[in-house]
């Protein structure tokens, strides 16, 4: 866990009850938690799926990489700690079957 005062995703000061990420998805078996604002959590979940986080996406480097996550930060970097908006999908439509 991060020991930090700060959001590893976007820098800024973590609020007082910080939202705790598993790197690795719980449901996959993860156990490393970071703190991060809410907002800031629930980009990570609204960008990848469980299986990308698993697979790919398992530290906040690599979570930084995506073009999608790094927009949002260059966005968010300004804002107050408990700035909240609400986040929506951006998850690829995923063909069935």
């Amino acid at each position: 866990m991060y020991a930090s005062g700060k959001c590893p995703l976007c820098g800024r000061e973590l609020p007082e009850k910080p939202s705790k990420h598993h790197l690795i998805p719980r449901s996959l078996k993860g156990r490393e938690i970071v703190l991060l604002h809410r907002v800031c959590h629930r980009q990570i979940h609204a960008t990848f799926t469980e299986r990308e986080l698993f697979n790919y996406y398992n530290t906040i480097e690599r979570i930084l990489e995506n073009d999608n996550i790094r927009k949002f930060v260059k966005w968010i970097k300004n804002k107050p700690p408990g700035f909240h908006v609400r986040t929506k999908n951006t998850l690829r439509k995923r063909p069935k079957g």
